[in-house]
């Protein structure tokens, strides 16, 4: 039996015209910004008693724009789909951290930084023909 659950899903459609773009790696683009400890910490964590150097998952916390700003890229490199920082934004790995509790949050901001970046983006090009079908971007609502 055939599973027809995402027929009627904007995806579905745009692979029925072209090939969809994902992005790349988020952690390599973060190696390339050099971040230390204080970066990962900024302001909010300055006082953690366990180091977050590493802890990719919570700079969509203490480092809102460099997310964004890799988002961004991708988009203008030609990405059509965009995921969110959220690799190990999950209880197990946040757990080294002593951050589980923050685990939602990270989602959450993680999916507002990167819907945010596709509406700047959106916004930034409005007459390209990447924007046609730009919005189907981000499936996680976090209005």
């Amino acid at each position: 039996m055939k599973n027809n659950f995402y027929k009627d899903h904007p995806i579905d459609a745009q692979l029925k015209k072209h090939i969809l773009i994902l992005d790349g790696a988020m952690g390599t683009m973060i190696q390339r910004y050099k971040l230390g400890e204080s970066d990962f910490r900024g302001s909010r964590f300055k006082d953690h008693s366990i180091d977050l150097g590493g802890n990719n998952d919570i700079l969509s916390l203490s480092q809102p724009d460099i997310i964004k700003e890799i988002h961004l890229a991708y988009l203008d490199a030609g990405a059509d789909i965009i995921e969110t920082n959220t690799f190990n934004a999950n209880g197990i790995s946040q757990q080294d951290y002593k951050l589980v509790d923050l685990v939602f949050e990270m989602n959450f901001e993680s999916a507002r930084i990167a819907k945010k970046a596709v509406k700047q983006y959106k916004n930034e090009y409005p007459g390209s023909l990447l924007t046609q079908f730009r919005s189907i971007k981000i499936l996680i609502v976090c209005d």
